[in-house]
């Protein structure tokens, strides 16, 4: 889908269809009242006639308008004036690619950009559109042998300027809205392919496209050099795997200037079963996503790189599956990992944690200003948060209030759980330095714990994603998150 913008008014379009918001009790926006003026009240007398209120997400698509140019008229309902905010203005697109893509429109002129948010200037809402129009027309079909013929025919969409001031500022916002809706779509393509084909080979040759593409120096570490290396814990998980396990490594450098980078690293478990603590064998297929961290910091990388954002970036994916094999780790295996602690493994299926410690450790070589991960950790944070916000642990309360603040500017919600002492006791262990879980009681923050005792050398801040980076029921799939809050955390940061 391609994104223009322009200075214009909606009775003086001539495409296959114009977009305008109706707010409750037919309250016209200031685009819908120059349309209806044009069209001598036609609008206002459909409205009248009950056929649309303006409650929110509703549409009403009108044919051959009088006095209109354009082909369509559709409106939106926005809901009430006084509620009109961030998630009405997310919803009312929805509903306009929606609607727009059930019909035959190639090209539409959005009126909905100029309408006031509280807190939100049009570059905002701007870019907002973009990321919305490219969700709504998002489908994974790779893995099918016929491909879905009924796509939308929309092709072109025009979002309305009010000035050239903001005719500038706004084609900033659309190159930014594409890239990060690139990088969502790149996480959800690897979160969504089978794990007979996104093994960890596959991640570090879609990272070595992603470098070459972009001209970005990588590194991927195989099973022995990461035995030189000392990193016991991560090759304890994929001991009982035939598929090797890698350790990616990406640099981007957007500063001529040696700054210490800001590192993302992402948990990459192509398959977990479980191990020989094996999962229950309902919804098992969807441990396919358990690859999300690695397939968001990738996203999150092209993105950046798209947008050449001035800022230094490394990003590190551990990568590997978890089977149950003869050779696979057991319950009571203490293995020692990359820092020399060692851990005593009382579940197999408490394994990211066990990848992520190596990944982190090996993070210190390059200086970092601020360390990320980000991973399907834990159910636990899936029962404390459901599918709307991911959980945000932290070493650092500065860190975490960017995270959090880019959280809200990009709508892509994190909550901070406590990272005290009192919780350390957990993971106490007769046998070895420390247990790789604490019990079912706080099991987000434990495993953050775990993580904590490998994250002292840095500012550390764990994003656990496991409610958030996948849909289950009728429409599962990935959802792309948390690329958009990772790339607000870098945008910001980037013009500091």
């Amino acid at each position: 889908m391609d994104f223009a913008i322009k200075v214009g008014i909606p009775e003086k379009q001539r495409g296959a269809c114009v977009v305008v918001g109706v707010f409750e009790a037919r309250k016209l926006t200031g685009p819908a009242k120059t349309l209806d003026k044009a069209t001598e009240g036609y609008i206002s007398s459909i409205l009248k006639n009950g056929d649309l209120d303006g409650k929110a997400n509703t549409t009403l698509l009108l044919h051959n308008v009088p006095n209109a140019l354009c082909k369509r008229v559709l409106l939106v309902g926005l809901g009430k004036e006084k509620e009109y905010g961030d998630q009405a203005y997310l919803g009312a697109l929805r509903a306009t690619f929606s609607a727009l893509n059930k019909t035959g429109a190639a090209d539409a002129t959005l009126f909905l950009t100029e309408i006031p948010l509280k807190g939100r200037d049009e570059h905002w809402k701007i870019s907002r559109a973009v990321m919305v129009g490219q969700e709504s027309i998002y489908c994974f079909d790779t893995l099918k042998s016929k491909k879905d013929e009924d796509k939308p025919k929309l092709g072109k969409v025009t979002l309305s300027a009010t000035d050239n001031k903001q005719l500038e500022n706004g084609k900033e916002a659309i190159e930014q809205g594409l890239a990060i809706a690139n990088g969502m779509n790149l996480a959800k393509d690897l979160g969504n392919l089978a794990p007979n084909y996104c093994t960890p080979t596959y991640l570090a040759d879609r990272a070595k496209e992603i470098a070459k593409a972009h001209k970005l120096k990588i590194t991927v570490l195989e099973e022995k050099d990461m035995e030189k290396l000392g990193m016991g814990s991560l090759l304890s998980v994929s001991q009982g795997s035939r598929q090797p396990a890698k350790l990616i490594a990406v640099e981007y450098k957007g500063l001529k200037k040696m700054e210490n980078p800001v590192v993302l690293v992402g948990k990459g478990v192509t398959f977990d079963t479980g191990g020989v603590s094996l999962k229950p064998s309902p919804d098992m297929d969807e441990m396919k996503y358990d690859m999300s961290g690695a397939a968001s910091v990738l996203g999150t990388l092209v993105a950046v790189a798209e947008m050449n954002l001035p800022i230094n970036l490394v990003c590190i994916v551990p990568a590997t599956e978890n089977m149950p094999d003869g050779q696979a780790t057991k319950p009571g295996d203490v293995v020692t990992s990359m820092s020399g602690q060692t851990i005593e493994v009382l579940n197999t299926d408490a394994e990211g944690r066990l990848i992520l410690c190596d990944a982190l450790t090996y993070a210190a070589r390059y200086k970092p200003d601020v360390v990320i991960d980000i991973a399907t950790l834990t159910g636990a944070c899936v029962i404390a948060l459901g599918h709307v916000a991911t959980g945000l642990i932290s070493n650092d309360d500065k860190l975490a209030a960017e995270i959090l603040r880019a959280s809200e500017q990009s709508t892509d919600r994190a909550w901070q759980l406590p990272l005290w002492d009192d919780y350390q006791d957990l993971l106490k262990s007769n046998f070895a330095d420390i247990a790789n879980i604490g019990g079912r009681a706080g099991g987000t923050i434990t495993a953050g714990c775990f993580l904590s005792r490998f994250t002292e050398d840095y500012r550390w801040a764990h994003l656990d994603i496991a409610g958030t980076a996948w849909k289950s029921g009728k429409e599962k799939g990935s959802t792309g998150r948390p690329v958009p809050l990772l790339t607000q955390f870098l945008i910001t940061r980037a013009k500091q």
